[in-house]
């Protein structure tokens, strides 16, 4: 590393936000360095992608690579969700979307999807860093950051701007003091990796499946099956309902958590009557977050590093590929000494596809949007609308829920109702 070369963005974490924008500005002729504070491959939780992410990996031509290497890294090919309540399946086939695009995507395993981003970004020509940690910032008036390794000095490095894509470390937002409050309520959520060992020859492979509470419409299940025979599996409520599960059933392991949880649901109890835990379940708590501003001068802020929902419509790494476009294409323009309207053209444009999701998130909690999703004499065209933002394109301006999505979901949810 040499703290005497400048580049003219760095990027802070080398997820795929940071990738899919490596990948953009390199092959633009920008100067790049990608800062990452683990080795990868690294664990990482929400694998299972939307469509509409098809369309920025084929934007960054990455698109290529993750369809060449799917059969080998275990991709399993997606084409819809499945909700699960009350023993019924309610099925959306992304094919039945309003939105033009891809009807299709991949549930992947993020340890080898992110470094396989990663890799096709550094062929491109972008510099990466890896195990380097980001202990400041200054403007001057660009930015100037300095970094760590354990088995390095300080360094200093100097650029023109900086994109934050350090998903949950939020680096930016902590040294900046951008923090917000998150809109949700504090949640947890408890997953594994297992070995599913699903012997029922109906269950598709190629769709997520979400499940209810059989009771409380505030908690869910997840089930994300992989190519290799296993899966990602995980349970989301507030903090207060796996305590009380922990104490009441005397649990001592997450393990034994997770598949005491995993069997209230009667759907995900048969069908996972054989699975084995293969990589140990964690627990997350308060991941939701929100910030005062997404960019200022000389940096920006890209996918979980601004402001995460909740993984119950996998929306996360479709958002960090919106935001690591559109800030992009700022850039580029910014560097061609174009005027950029950052407000305009990078922060409102994500922050409407953001709305649609949000209001999507707090309609399923208030089980308003559940009732929707489960009503199958919903008119046709209704569904292909709820389901073109089920498969991610939230920033469809023919779609008209995500205009108004909150008033919009109220009407519908009252006829559902009825």
């Amino acid at each position: 590393m040499n703290s005497n070369q400048e580049y003219d963005v760095i990027i802070i974490g080398a997820g795929p936000a940071g990738a899919l924008a490596a990948s953009l500005l390199v092959q633009n002729h920008l100067r790049v360095l990608v800062i990452e504070k683990q080795t990868f491959p690294r664990f990482s939780i929400g694998e299972s992608l939307l469509p509409q992410s098809m369309v920025y990996l084929e934007q960054a031509k990455l698109l290529s690579a993750v369809e060449a290497s799917a059969d080998e890294l275990g991709f399993q090919y997606k084409n819809g969700a499945i909700f699960n309540s009350s023993e019924q399946d309610s099925i959306f086939d992304f094919s039945q979307k309003l939105s033009e695009g891809p009807a299709y995507t991949y549930q992947v395993k993020r340890a080898e999807f992110d470094q396989l981003l990663a890799q096709k970004a550094q062929e491109f020509g972008a510099d990466f860093a890896f195990g380097y940690t980001v202990k400041s910032i200054e403007f001057t008036p660009e930015p100037i950051l300095t970094i760590s390794h354990p088995k390095d000095d300080e360094l200093k490095l100097h650029s023109k701007f900086v994109l934050d894509a350090s998903g949950f470390a939020r680096v930016l937002p902590r040294l900046l003091d951008l923090d917000l409050p998150s809109d949700f309520p504090v949640r947890s959520s408890v997953f594994a990796h297992i070995s599913d060992n699903i012997n029922n020859s109906s269950f598709d492979r190629n769709k997520i499946l979400i499940g209810s509470h059989p009771q409380a419409q505030d908690v869910w299940y997840w089930l994300i099956p992989f190519a290799d025979g296993t899966a990602s599996i995980g349970c989301v409520a507030k903090p207060q309902f796996f305590d009380d599960i922990r104490n009441t059933e005397a649990l001592d392991s997450d393990n034994a958590l997770l598949l005491h949880c995993i069997q209230q649901n009667k759907r995900f109890g048969a069908l996972l009557s054989e699975a084995e835990i293969i990589r140990p379940a964690q627990q997350l708590t308060g991941y939701s977050s929100n910030v005062k501003q997404l960019y200022g001068d000389h940096y920006a802020l890209l996918g979980n590093a601004g402001e995460f929902l909740d993984p119950i419509f996998s929306s996360g790494v479709t958002i960090a590929f919106k935001s690591a476009s559109l800030a992009s294409d700022c850039l580029l323009k910014q560097f061609n000494h174009t005027p950029v309207c950052w407000e305009r053209e990078f922060s409102q444009p994500l922050k409407a596809g953001v709305e649609t999701f949000k209001a999507f998130v707090h309609s399923w909690y208030q089980g308003q949007l559940q009732q929707i999703i489960q009503f199958e004499e919903a008119p046709q065209n209704v569904r292909e609308m709820i389901c073109s933002v089920l498969a991610g394109y939230a920033w469809d301006e023919q779609n008209p829920y995500n205009q108004n999505t909150q008033r919009r979901l109220n009407a519908l949810g009252e006829l559902c109702a009825s």
